[in-house]
């Protein structure tokens, strides 16, 4: 599920062609980590966010080509603008808040984003007003779309096809983080909000 979602963010949604600079938040998530290494073995450079040093040991590892810290950098805008000072022409948002508008301002014309998630918020006690930078997406001539993977079953076995190469040839791995226990199922959907995961979070019944 999380690689077919990656997948189809990026073929479907991004239209991903050659030669691109791919931006991904929550790079080091369950669907993150895919878009970051199906990005990479299609020869695309890529940027990632992550929070803390073993997350972005662990993006450096799989081979994504600046690993920001987003709890160490203060402005988020900055970090991405150094790591991509010809700007972006996707972003595969898992996170929205700062990370997207950080993405707006990085954004080249005519770039595209997928709408996976937005974490930052789902915990949120009151609504957010939202990015103050939209207006970016009307003179760059933005595409923002959002997108759930069940409407893309068509291209299962396609997906199939690539993911079944790239495993082969060492292109793609995964992490998981495993609690164990059905008690402790309440401790990892909190952590699922808190960055407690790296990769996918699975709650071990027996």
């Amino acid at each position: 599920m999380t690689g077919m979602t990656a997948w189809v963010g990026l073929k479907r949604i991004a239209n991903l062609s050659s030669g691109k600079t791919v931006f991904v938040s929550a790079a080091s998530g369950a669907v993150g980590s895919m878009v970051a290494q199906i990005a990479k073995a299609k020869g695309h450079t890529v940027i990632g966010t992550a929070g803390g040093a073993d997350k972005i040991a662990f993006l450096k590892e799989i081979g994504v080509d600046h690993a920001i810290d987003y709890k160490v950098e203060k402005d988020l805008t900055a970090a991405l603008a150094k790591a991509a000072p010809g700007g972006i022409d996707v972003y595969f948002d898992n996170v929205g808040g700062d990370h997207l508008v950080a993405a707006l301002n990085a954004a080249k014309p005519f770039a595209r984003f997928a709408l996976c998630g937005a974490i930052s918020m789902y915990n949120a006690t009151e609504m957010p007003a939202g990015p103050n930078n939209l207006m970016q997406m009307v003179g760059k001539q933005l595409r923002m779309e959002g997108f759930i993977v069940s409407s893309s079953w068509d291209m299962m076995p396609a997906f199939h096809r690539d993911l079944a190469q790239w495993v082969k040839e060492g292109k793609v791995t995964w992490k998981e983080t495993v609690f164990e226990g059905i008690e402790k199922a309440p401790d990892a959907f909190i952590g699922l909000f808190t960055g407690g995961n790296l990769g996918k979070m699975l709650v071990k019944l027996s």
